[in-house]
């Protein structure tokens, strides 16, 4: 388990403290929506911290080529129709690029400011030429109403049970997941990123933002700034 992540709850838990079992129960949002509005159709999309493919299949029944990295293999088992590859986001170098390089699931506020910055790069190292970065970010009050919850139509209950500061920038969240029969919850570290902060991490990265995909800004398109 990483440092300042745990879970708790039924099946298999992930280094960074996510229920395996919780996740291929949860359902899919407005993300597939807002990615096939920003690329090209059937588009070859590398997934980076696809999990189970909650996106990733929903991406394949609308026409795309997905690889989908993870580095667990019990999230990857769940997996199908799609290349799989197992290994942390920050180490990958495959021979080849992408039309879209995916980082979802607010990987980018990951608290260690070096490992952003390696994932950040491995976005931008596996984009092709013409090619952009979609970046899911946190909602811009996510650490500040807190605690919090809601009840999804799909019959389950998601909490923010609290949200502690453990270092300059950096918050200790709390999540809890109740189901009518299991119960999980969910530790991590998140680092909050203001829209200047953000767009410095991806000038790091040898990136650039293109366009905000919504209007909360949580969805971004980037692209390899020009050499």
């Amino acid at each position: 388990m990483r440092e300042g992540h745990n879970g708790t709850g039924p099946g298999a838990i992930t280094p960074d403290g996510c229920a395996v079992e919780l996740y291929s129960r949860l359902p899919v949002g407005d993300e597939p929506e807002i990615i096939t509005a920003a690329v090209p159709p059937r588009a070859h999309i590398l997934e980076l911290g696809s999990g189970v493919g909650r996106i990733t299949h929903a991406l394949l029944d609308r026409g795309f080529t997905v690889t989908a990295v993870d580095e667990s293999a019990e999230m990857l088992e769940r997996v199908r129709g799609a290349r799989t590859i197992r290994g942390p986001i920050e180490d990958l170098a495959l021979e080849e690029t992408f039309d879209v390089v995916m980082l979802a699931s607010f990987l980018v506020h990951n608290a260690d400011a070096g490992l952003r910055r390696k994932m950040l790069r491995a976005c931008a190292r596996h984009v092709a030429d013409g090619g952009c970065v979609l970046i899911q970010r946190e909602g811009a009050h996510y650490h500040c109403d807190v605690p919090r919850e809601r009840v999804d139509p799909a019959g389950f209950t998601v909490r923010i049970v609290s949200c502690e500061p453990v270092a300059d920038g950096v918050d200790s969240v709390r999540a809890q997941y109740e189901f009518p029969d299991a119960v999980w919850t969910q530790t991590f570290r998140s680092r909050s990123l203001t829209d200047e902060q953000f767009e410095e991490a991806l000038t790091e990265a040898g990136l650039e933002r293109e366009s905000w995909l919504t209007q909360d800004r949580m969805w971004v398109r980037a692209v390899r700034t020009a050499e």
